[in-house]
């Protein structure tokens, strides 16, 4: 395994958040929960442990969260992503922040819609600055499948301008039971954000469930 991290994933209540945690802390990393209050984050983590009783999880505010995260992880919704951003940002000054934000807008969220800046993952790298390390990942992903111990057949697509930030990621997504790729610099992250669209449209039309995507070629020799 690699270096154990300590892991503050915000907005943890959902099943993408659950998920992760899960399997993150069979890798090894501390995990802590973030919310917009404390009662918020405990009880998040009180609904953890009636999935998965065996994984630990400290409960924060998310300002004490992404302060106390060697690595933070936004799992909230497209609506509350910079709103949320606004009440950590001091705490991530060096760190990674792994957005999974897809802009999804009810009611046509098989209709791709993505914001002005052209991707979540470009709006939270504009409105952060330099100074945080901004990677976007797990978009495509059939969230709830993270908290059952299956294979999940999706590789992750990561996005970032860093490459070491993607690096780390990839191995957090190879500890979490999936592929990671380079997908390039965080302007990419329109295209992972898109498909998720696209794989909702999949779903519908077709006799399947929990559509991913999985990148194949011949190694160069």
């Amino acid at each position: 395994m690699a270096t154990s991290e300590s892991i503050a994933i915000l907005g943890g209540t959902g099943d993408l958040g659950t998920g992760l945690a899960i399997r993150w802390s069979r890798a090894g990393h501390r995990i802590i929960i973030g919310s917009r209050t404390l009662p918020k984050a405990q009880a998040a983590v009180a609904s953890l442990h009636e999935i998965s009783p065996e994984t630990p999880a400290d409960a924060l505010e998310n300002a004490d969260a992404a302060a106390a995260g060697d690595i933070v992880v936004l799992t909230v919704p497209a609506e509350h992503q910079i709103s949320t951003l606004e009440t950590v940002r001091e705490s991530l000054a060096g760190k990674i922040l792994i957005d999974v934000t897809v802009p999804l807008v009810p009611p046509r969220v098989g209709t791709v819609q993505l914001p002005a800046e052209g991707s979540a993952g470009k709006r939270a790298q504009d409105y952060l600055g330099d100074e945080v390390m901004v990677v976007s990942a797990f978009q495509n992903v059939a969230a709830h499948l993270l908290k059952e111990d299956v294979k999940i057949e999706c590789d992750v697509l990561v996005a970032g301008n860093k490459r070491a930030a993607r690096e780390k990621v990839i191995t957090l997504a190879t500890e979490a039971g999936m592929r990671g790729w380079h997908a390039g610099p965080i302007d990419n992250a329109a295209a992972a954000e898109a498909l998720t669209s696209i794989l909702i449209q999949i779903n519908r039309r077709h006799e399947i469930s929990h559509s991913g995507i999985q990148i194949v070629g011949q190694a160069d020799h």
